[in-house]
């Protein structure tokens, strides 16, 4: 990845899908504005390891993030915003994570994030990181060297050291 602690978060475009399932684009440095929030960074929806791991970990530890005094967790993923919700609709996320799409890779080829995965029939999608953002500066960064592991960015590692 190209960004590091410390940098600013760059100003992408990611879509979701409201309550009456409009696509909507919103930018991510007017979410991570003024707060600190946390961004899970995976490969794609529905994935073995984004499915059973990384998303899982972070609704599992939800109030752990509240007392560490996170304001919000968005999950980025390299699917459309209809995709984006039924995931989280299947996770059962609610209203603790932020379900947002990044269909053009804008935000994760911004970051220097995107891997190539074409030998699974992915195509380009994100590498897997989970990042702590305040007021709009990383303030601490894990990436995963490989999208199927889950450790360094997964929730109990990542709220603990933080």
């Amino acid at each position: 990845m190209n960004i590091k602690i410390g940098d600013k978060l760059p100003s992408s475009e990611l879509f979701f899908l409201d309550q009456n399932n409009e696509v909507k684009k919103i930018d991510i440095l007017e979410i991570c504005k003024n707060n600190r929030t946390i961004i899970l960074g995976m490969p794609g929806a529905f994935t073995k390891t984004c499915s059973a791991l990384h998303l899982p970990g972070f609704i599992k530890n939800y109030d752990l993030a509240l007392k560490k005094g996170i304001s919000k967790i968005i999950c980025v993923a390299v699917n459309d915003p209809n995709v984006m919700k039924a995931w989280g609709e299947n996770q059962n996320v609610g209203n603790k994570i932020l379900m947002l799409g990044d269909p053009f890779l804008q935000f994760t080829k911004s970051l220097g994030a995107e891997v190539d995965k074409s030998a699974k029939g992915l195509g380009t999608r994100s590498n897997r990181y989970t990042m702590l953002v305040e007021s709009g500066t990383i303030k601490k960064l894990e990436v995963e060297k490989e999208t199927a592991v889950c450790v360094l960015s997964a929730a109990e590692s990542f709220l603990n050291s933080i």
